[in-house]
């Protein structure tokens, strides 16, 4: 087990645990992705539904977090933009509700 983390670049009870959140947040941006999908498929034409946006933004501020966490300039630069959109998205999203609504 511990060759496998060395592998992984896991060296320390702690580098263990930021690897795994970054995972984790990896793990959220493909369970979008099949959320999207299934709820294309029960539609039968493309949808986004409103849990695409909510996995993106956590996903995206996961790895967000474990890229500061790792000073890692190409995934911070990476997630920052997508956090900003998925934020968007959600706030358009719940204005428009609210529109609706009213």
């Amino acid at each position: 087990m511990h060759t496998i983390m060395s592998l992984l670049g896991a060296e320390t009870a702690n580098d263990a645990l930021w690897l795994a959140v970054g995972l984790a947040g990896q793990l959220m941006f493909t369970a979008r992705f099949l959320v999207q999908w299934i709820a294309s498929e029960r539609s039968g034409r493309s949808v986004v539904p409103v849990a695409f946006w909510y996995l993106s933004i956590a996903g995206g501020l996961i790895v967000l977090a474990y890229g500061i966490h790792k000073r890692d300039a190409v995934i911070i630069l990476g997630q920052l933009p997508g956090v900003v959109i998925y934020g968007r998205n959600l706030w358009l999203i719940s204005k428009s509700r609210a529109q609706d609504a009213g």
